[in-house]
């Protein structure tokens, strides 16, 4: 194993920075954190038993190694989205850096199958830390349960009932807020931006919205579910053609949420946390 040290943590890399980044929406502290894990695994490496696969074993230092920055977050707003769209709509302060940044996305377009992944991971950010773990290990990164105990050192019965309460809560954001998918909903954050810059956006997000809506009008909350995370698992938040507008996003969500409450620019701002 000692041989193969770097080539195996290479094949992982990937997937273990998009998961650091996913939990913790910085890069600056997702690259120290691998640096660091790194560093463990290569000092630790004679220590591996293999009792559990390299992989695991790997994700396990990282989770740990990242604790102390999960600490210090705190869960976000429900409505963080609406607020990011609200603190950036021209004229403001904001306004310069995200035309910028979205000049930078392929034919000035903000694919939807990225917005659905992005979009995934802002509510994600919603829920208590254990539930946003659990989930994204178990439905994202494919680990099997006994995997994510490992991991995370929890117990059987606290991982899964984590993993069933960040479902559920999931599915009543999605299905409360989502206008890509519901009739009723009333975020349209994909088109309140981007469409001012692209105006062709609106029609590109209108085709996937006819796609997505037959799940809707299915009642079926869950496979819909299920479709959100399969595709968010096809993409590398890291490595895509949008990786810089979503990167900027989940960077600057919570700085736009705190600017934007302090200026009360939402009407019926929620804080509902459960």
């Amino acid at each position: 194993m000692t041989d193969n040290f770097n080539s195996d943590f290479f094949k992982l890399r990937d997937q273990l920075k998009s998961f650091l980044f996913r939990l913790l929406t910085n890069l600056e502290d997702v690259e120290d954190i691998m640096q660091t894990t790194y560093v463990k695994v290569h000092d630790n490496i004679d220590s591996f038993k293999k009792d559990s696969s390299f992989k695991t074993w790997v994700f396990s230092i990282a989770y740990n190694t990242a604790k102390n920055h999960l600490a210090r977050q705190k869960r976000w707003d429900e409505r963080a989205q609406d607020y990011g769209a609200e603190i950036n709509r021209p004229p403001s302060d904001y306004w310069d850096k995200f035309e910028q940044v979205f000049q930078t996305t392929p034919d000035k377009q903000y694919e939807t199958k990225e917005h659905i992944a992005y979009c995934f991971n802002c509510i994600v950010k919603t829920l208590v830390l254990e539930q946003q773990v659990c989930l994204w290990l178990k439905e994202v990164y494919q680990f099997k349960i006994s995997e994510i105990l490992e991991i995370t050192q929890l117990t059987e019965g606290k991982a899964k009932h984590a993993i069933a309460n960040a479902r559920k809560h999931m599915n009543r954001i999605f299905d409360e807020r989502c206008a890509l998918v519901n009739k009723k909903g009333h975020c349209t954050q994909c088109t309140t931006l981007t469409s001012i810059l692209n105006h062709k956006q609106k029609e590109h997000i209108e085709k996937a919205r006819n796609k997505y809506l037959k799940y809707e009008e299915a009642n079926n909350q869950e496979h819909l579910l299920n479709v959100r995370m399969k595709l968010t698992q096809s993409i590398d938040p890291l490595n895509s053609p949008n990786t810089l507008m979503n990167t900027f996003m989940l960077e600057s969500l919570e700085t736009w949420t705190a600017e934007g409450k302090k200026k009360n620019i939402l009407k019926n701002p929620s804080e509902k946390v459960f």
